[in-house]
């Protein structure tokens, strides 16, 4: 047993096998570890940033330069490394960009917290000086901010070209194409209420599939569904499609309690199939008197169903998931059915076309050419799986960026531009403040500027003159928007090349990188404990893989 001796008693404190790490020791580890993660996204970073290949258990690949797939499909074992892959999992889930940036603030918040505690700064101190540099921080954010509007296109389109530049997926023409895709629908699914306008990212669906080039990618003014017709006597292809939606099983349903049916000849059981028919005919009766003649059904479709259906000249897709059938109501108008008692013709949705297709050797059905539909979707093409993956994390990143920026209305200039004429600010701040917290407060400052750092070293530029020239070009009159130039190698002004970012990613990886760097500081004593050893199988009497945290 791990004991405590205190005045000579002895205590028993935790169990056999544990371990714990106590006071700066513990700080130290925690720092290193939480330093090491954001050391290994670092280099991803920006237009020029390098990719990682991360190979799963199961032998899958998966080429990507996403800060948060990274994280995720690393598997990482630490605490603290799994505070830093939530940090990227809460900035992909709030704003889908600048997952990255997120994480290598964090990074360097921690090794700069580190260097205070090596000069005898208390926790307490550091902590208190990151959290007034954070709340000074956001409203700099919020002075520098210029505004934005979902009819500024061309706005638009930079933000988006921004969000999608760091990526691997094939030339400028290329991203341009893909962003216009985006911005075209985002703007089909906006809601405008009072001035105000929302967007429901869960409206613009990302269908994949591999077997052709990125430029074959296609906004689709509709939804795509990776089903088949159901029977192969039935419509391959509807147009002007009468659509149904339907929470119902085309089925006979079995009882719910055990049940038994007692059939004594042979015109008996013939009467139980006919009435059994009868029943399905009348259903597919009350879907024809509708005037539908496309149909998606949540549950499952009987084969004689299937037979009387085809008959009609009704396409029915069967087994379809129910997140696609909220998309299929936003985007046809229809309503979904839970009893085809209720089914009318005032329940259908409309499409212009419906039609089963053949892609990459599968079946799948367009709905496409609604009337203004409020949900679309975006038929993501590759070479290889890889490949499609790897637009589909692009475009949900755009899609979110662009999402963010429409939302609060904001945005502003990229490329470390905005993090250094923070961090200059900030500095100025700490003068005021003083005492200990002045040294926190700097020490903030200086992990703001490894965005520039990182996106200099990625151009192949020499960080440390790179950062100097941008400390002096922002101390003069119109310097607060000059950044890194990747393709130029050089510091240049950001608003005038167009790379600006949406105000939300800045001001969401700030908030994330200092709740989880003053998290992990105030964390002195780590136990990790296997937990107590019942009795059975096993070394100490404990089954294999049943010990607690390890």
């Amino acid at each position: 047993m791990a004991e405590n001796q205190l005045g000579g008693q002895q205590y028993l404190v935790l169990p056999e096998g544990a371990s714990r790490l106590l006071g700066k020791e513990a700080q130290r580890t925690n720092i290193a570890v939480g330093y090491a993660v954001a050391s290994i996204v670092k280099t991803t970073l920006g237009p020029k940033g390098m990719d990682k290949m991360l190979v799963s258990e199961l032998g899958d690949i998966t080429i990507t330069n996403d800060g948060a797939t990274i994280l995720e499909e690393m598997n990482v074992e630490h605490p603290i490394a799994k505070i830093l892959v939530e940090v990227a999992k809460t900035q992909d889930k709030e704003v889908g960009d600048g997952t990255t940036s997120a994480v290598i603030i964090s990074g360097d918040l921690l090794k700069n917290a580190g260097n205070l505690l090596d000069q005898g700064i208390p926790p307490a101190a550091i902590i208190k000086g990151y959290e007034m540099a954070h709340e000074k921080s956001v409203e700099i954010l919020k002075g520098v901010a210029s505004d934005v509007s979902i009819d500024d296109e061309k706005k638009l389109a930079e933000i988006a070209m921004i969000s999608v530049g760091s990526k691997n997926i094939g030339s400028e023409t290329t991203k341009r194409a893909l962003t216009k895709l985006v911005i075209q629908a985002v703007k089909q699914v906006s809601m405008r209420e009072g001035g105000k306008v929302t967007i429901d990212r869960d409206f613009i669906k990302l269908e994949k599939k591999e077997g052709a080039s990125i430029e074959d990618t296609q906004f689709i003014n509709g939804v795509l569904i990776d089903k088949e017709v159901a029977h192969s006597g039935m419509p391959k292809s509807t147009k002007n499609a009468a659509i149904a939606l339907l929470d119902v099983a085309l089925e006979i349903e079995k009882t719910e309690v055990d049940a038994k049916i007692e059939i004594t000849s042979p015109e008996q059981m013939q009467a139980f199939l006919n009435q059994e028919e009868k029943m399905l005919k009348d259903m597919v009766g009350k879907i024809t008197a509708s005037k539908a003649n496309v149909i998606f059904v949540q549950k499952g479709i009987d084969d004689v169903a299937q037979h009387y259906l085809a008959k009609a000249g009704v396409m029915a897709i069967r087994r379809v998931k129910k997140s696609d059938m909220e998309k299929l109501a936003k985007a046809t108008g229809a309503r979904l059915v839970t009893s085809l008692e209720d089914l009318t013709p005032k329940d259908l949705g409309f499409a212009g076309q419906v039609e089963e297709r053949k892609i990459a050797g599968e079946q799948m059905i367009f709905v496409e050419k609604c009337k203004d539909p409020k949900s679309v979707t975006i038929f993501v093409r590759g070479g290889t799986k890889q490949t499609a993956d790897e637009v589909e994390r692009a475009l949900t990143d755009v899609i979110g960026s662009l999402v963010s920026v429409i939302e609060e209305g904001k945005y502003v200039s990229g490329g470390g531009s905005t993090e250094v004429e923070i961090a200059m600010k900030l500095r100025d701040m700490a003068t005021d403040v003083g005492g200990r917290e002045q040294l926190a407060i700097q020490a903030f400052a200086d992990a703001l500027e490894v965005i520039p750092k990182a996106l200099a070293d990625s151009s192949g530029m020499d960080p440390i003159d790179t950062l100097v020239q941008l400390r002096s070009k922002h101390k003069s009159k119109d310097g607060k928007s000059f950044g890194i130039d990747v393709y130029g190698n050089r510091i240049a002004d950001m608003e005038k090349l167009g790379v600006i970012e949406p105000m939300k990613v800045k001001s969401q990886a700030l908030s994330s990188a200092t709740e989880a760097s003053v998290s992990i500081l105030r964390i002195d004593d780590m136990i990790s404990s296997k937990g107590s050893r019942p009795s059975g199988p096993g070394p100490g009497g404990m089954p294999p893989g049943m010990g607690g945290m390890e």
